[in-house]
């Protein structure tokens, strides 16, 4: 797990703190008045021994229609002008995107030419049935793969 992911996690188990919950609200009611392309407010907290809440943009990939889908969309919005920033962007993205698809323990057992959304679902279906059944992955997909193989015959 990432330490940002560890941070969100942390985050969101302490769901007592008033003044997270104040943080939140008032981003809640930004986020709402935004529309369009662009960033939105996500409030977290800094880590360490004494936490601070902390407010930053950041972009909702859970609502595709507010990302850029193009370089100069994406540095029109967030104001980045010159390469070398941008270039760490990518970098930090390309590493990012790299190590969660290194560290997917599902991804031997996807097929590549299966379409994107089988190819998540799969994922998902594995991971859950892994995890509340209380077995190991590889007797998930044993059991789960060949479904979805005959399923892709089948089209």
């Amino acid at each position: 797990m990432t330490d940002e992911a560890k941070a969100v996690a942390e985050t969101e188990a302490d769901e007592s703190n008033p003044v997270l919950d104040a943080a939140k609200e008032k981003a809640k009611t930004s986020n709402v008045s935004r529309s369009g392309k662009g960033t939105r407010i996500k409030v977290g907290q800094t880590r360490g021994r004494n936490p601070q809440v902390i407010s930053y943009e950041v972009f909702d990939e859970k609502q595709p229609d507010t990302l850029p889908k193009t370089i100069t969309e994406f540095m029109d919005i967030t104001k980045v002008q010159d390469e070398p920033t941008l270039m760490g962007f990518m970098i930090d993205g390309f590493n990012l995107s790299s190590y969660t698809t290194a560290s997917d323990p599902v991804a031997e057992f996807v097929d590549a030419s299966w379409t994107d959304d089988v190819q998540k679902a799969f994922r998902t279906v594995v991971r859950q049935y892994a995890a509340n059944a209380n077995v190991s992955i590889e007797d998930a997909v044993a059991l789960i793969k060949p479904g979805i193989v005959a399923s892709q015959k089948a089209k």
